[in-house]
């Protein structure tokens, strides 16, 4: 994994609440270092939602787990991985408009470039990972700028805004 992804981060959390923000400001930091911090807002949410969905499924586990994150990156892109100690897939709930959650998924598969999750025999729980959407600023785009970006805005990935609540 070095060669593809040579920029690699892990943390390991207990299944506590209070995971879900030290994991959302241990990725923004990781970032900045790495000189990624462009990609700050929608890595943070999606390591938001992955770490307090892992943090519940462990929580749900009859032993104490801790809830493993990885940031790796290849200077252009983050994946980021998490593990937790239940084996039981993620699942999308169906919420109504006026739930106060059950959304988290949702979000997920709107931020992700792309994301899933797989299980090996050689250990409990599940892996669940995602690559956040490349969404680039317009002022970012010339030859020689951070990260190597070099796209016109024909070539640029197109971004749709973030849905949001009532949306």
């Amino acid at each position: 994994m070095n060669g593809q992804w040579p920029l690699q981060d892990f943390l390991e959390l207990g299944a506590l609440v209070s995971a879900v923000p030290c994991a959302r400001l241990h990725a923004r930091q990781v970032l900045w270092e790495w000189g990624l911090a462009d990609l700050g807002e929608s890595t943070e949410l999606l390591v938001a939602e992955l770490v307090t969905n892992a943090v519940k499924a462990s929580q749900a586990v009859t032993r104490a787990s801790p809830v493993r994150l990885w940031l790796v990156s290849d200077s252009v892109q983050i994946l980021i991985l998490v593990w937790d100690a239940s084996p039981q897939p993620p699942v999308r709930v169906d919420t109504s408009d006026e739930a106060e959650n059950g959304r988290g998924l949702i979000l997920v598969e709107a931020i992700s470039e792309q994301w899933g999750w797989y299980s090996r025999e050689d250990s409990d729980g599940k892996f669940v990972w995602a690559i956040p959407r490349l969404c680039i600023r317009a002022s970012a785009i010339r030859e020689g700028s951070p990260g190597g970006l070099t796209q016109t805005r024909e070539t640029m990935p197109s971004c749709s805004p973030v849905p949001g609540p009532g949306n």
